[in-house]
């Protein structure tokens, strides 16, 4: 069930009107693109971004990057293939690989793929240092298989690793939920994401949205 918002509490996936794609229509009353937030200009923010992104800075190398690889391949290319388009235009020439070791094959064909492409990569995999879970207080039995050595994942290791090694862009290979999130925190080079970890899926969460009404319905039931 769900609960009526208060306009102010109104966002993005409240619309559906979307005039922010195109501006053929007429914008919300609450649209992010023309309110201001705690008295903060969003008009202000959004003229020094474009300012922003219209320089050489990093950032708009990558938006503009971005842009041409979704402008000039849309529906034309696989997910791989857009990464190895953005790398070149970003100037990239090593790229970090942080995989799950359940994706450890997969990122193996990709290191492969790279290197017909012409790229140097660097890749470290989650369970890097050997560290036993327990080690940083998780119980026996909250292992997935107590009573053995079972290693922590260790993303910011990970990112240390590649870091070290000077990496152009970073690629995410199936690391956990929140595992992610760590790596792409202490990564010194920009991240992107090949893989998105979902073991019940196939690594497909999007899977689990499509059917949310019908298989997945427990999804969409309120928390007691």
């Amino acid at each position: 069930m769900s609960r009526k918002k208060d306009i102010e509490n109104l966002s993005c996936t409240d619309c559906s009107i979307y005039n922010c794609r195109s501006q053929d229509k007429k914008f919300p009353g609450f649209c992010l693109t023309t309110k201001d937030n705690d008295g903060h200009s969003i008009a202000d923010d959004i003229e020094e971004i474009k300012n922003y992104l219209q320089g050489d800075e990093q950032d708009a190398v990558v938006a503009r990057a971005s842009a041409q690889v979704e402008g000039l391949f849309y529906g034309k290319l696989t997910r791989v293939e857009e990464i190895i388009e953005f790398a070149n235009r970003i100037g990239a020439k090593k790229i970090g690989i942080a995989t799950c070791a359940g994706l450890i094959e997969e990122s193996k064909i990709f290191t492969n793929i790279l290197t017909a492409k012409g790229f140097d990569y660097y890749s470290a995999i989650c369970k890097v240092g050997s560290v036993d879970k327990t080690e940083i207080g998780i119980l026996e039995e909250h292992k997935i298989r107590p009573g053995g050595h079972e290693a922590m994942c260790n993303p910011i290791l990970q990112a240390r690793i590649l870091n070290y090694h000077k990496t152009d862009l970073n690629v995410v290979v199936g690391l956990c939920v929140g595992h992610d999130s760590l790596f792409i925190k202490y990564s010194d080079a920009l991240v992107t994401t090949l893989v998105t970890k979902d073991r019940i899926t196939g690594h497909n969460p999007v899977a689990a949205l499509y059917t949310a009404q019908s298989y997945y319905k427990r999804l969409l039931q309120a928390k007691e």
